[in-house]
This record gives C-alpha cells, structure tokens and sequence, in this order.
C-alpha cells in the first residue's frame, strides 16, 4: 500500500475548514520559503503559531519550540523540516491527537504519512500549503 494525496477537491476542502496553522520549522528570516508561505497564508486571515526552537516571535506571533508546547492544539501542523524528522513530527501529532499533517514540498516519508492515516489523521505530503491556498480557494470567504 502506497500514500496517495487527498484530491485536489479534498484539499480544497481542508484548506477551508482550518484556521489554527502551527507552522513547523518557521524562519524568521523573510527569504525563506516558510517565512514567505507563513506570510501569504496569515494575510489570507489563517491564525499562524510558529513553532521553533530559541526563537520568540515570527511574523507577530509568539514563537513555541515544539507541537507539545502549544497552549492549544492547532488545526493544522505545515512543516517545514527535513524529511528525516516526519516520522518523530508524526508520532507528535499522534499523541496530541493532531488530525491534520501538510507536508511541504519536498518533505516526503510515504511509511510515515501512512501511519498518521492509518491513526486517523489526513495528510497532504510533497505540495505547498500556500500554493494550494490561492489556486483552490480563491478568497477563502469562510476563513475569517
């Protein structure tokens, strides 16, 4: 058995039912491609927790260094690390009982994107979360 993506309508629809995006792997530094796609996705009115280590504030938010100090359990976790870190970010997930995981682009580990399916969570690996934002939702007129 192999992971397949949700469809682009899936995702369409997933895009619309969150607010609360913990973005994992957040850069303060505005050239890098979490910083922008966290920017983009906050200017489209999504609520964005950053989440990294000896870092206090990305993009006017407080900073927290792992998914385990979250106050609240967002509605989404985007990640933005290497691929070698998925399976530990799933297991997280798991047992903060997270039900939605967007891997971005070239963040891929199909066994532990399996495993987060199989515990009931939906994933959406290898695409950018901003990307898919503005070509399937247009102005997101329910995520205010």
């Amino acid at each position: 058995m192999s992971f397949q993506n949700p469809n682009l309508e899936q995702i369409r629809a997933l895009l619309h039912s969150v607010k609360r995006v913990a973005v994992l792997g957040l850069s303060p530094n505005t050239a890098r491609p979490s910083f922008r796609v966290a920017s983009g996705l906050q200017s489209r009115g999504y609520q964005i927790i950053p989440v990294r280590p000896m870092v206090d504030e990305v993009l006017g938010e407080r900073a927290y260094p792992d998914l385990e100090s979250l106050p609240q359990l967002p509605d989404i976790v985007d990640v933005f690390r290497a691929s070698e870190h998925v399976s530990a970010i799933v297991d997280s997930c798991i047992t903060l009982g997270i039900k939605k995981l967007w891997l971005q682009d070239g963040v891929i580990d199909g066994n532990a994107a399996l495993r987060a399916q199989q515990a009931g969570i939906t994933v959406v690996m290898d695409r950018c979360m901003w990307r898919d934002c503005v070509q399937l939702c247009g102005e997101l007129e329910g995520n205010d």
